[in-house]
């Protein structure tokens, strides 16, 4: 994938790549372990939490909080960590028009 541009970040393409950004997250016991305790949730709560903007943007705001964690996870899905970021933004517009 390229370099994005906020405008060009689709809904679907920012969800993608938050959900990438929470598998990668959850292949790890420690990071999985690092990120529920950050966030509060339980292991069952994710499945279900997932399926909402407002917390797909909240994986990328977690993952952008750690630049060691976001070049991994840019490195792993041979993505720029631009793109992540701005799929957070893409997110979070998603989530205060609604």
């Amino acid at each position: 994938m390229g370099p994005f541009k906020q405008s060009q970040m689709s809904t679907e393409m920012a969800e993608l790549l938050a959900v990438r950004a929470l598998s990668f997250i959850a292949e790890d016991a420690g990071r999985l372990g690092h990120f529920l305790a950050a966030t509060g949730l339980g292991p069952t709560q994710i499945r279900e939490a997932s399926r909402q903007p407002s917390f797909l943007a909240g994986v990328l705001e977690y993952v952008e909080t750690d630049e060691a964690l976001l070049l991994a996870l840019a490195e792993y899905s041979h993505v720029d960590p631009a793109a992540f970021v701005q799929a957070r933004a893409a997110l979070v517009t998603i989530r205060g028009a609604s």
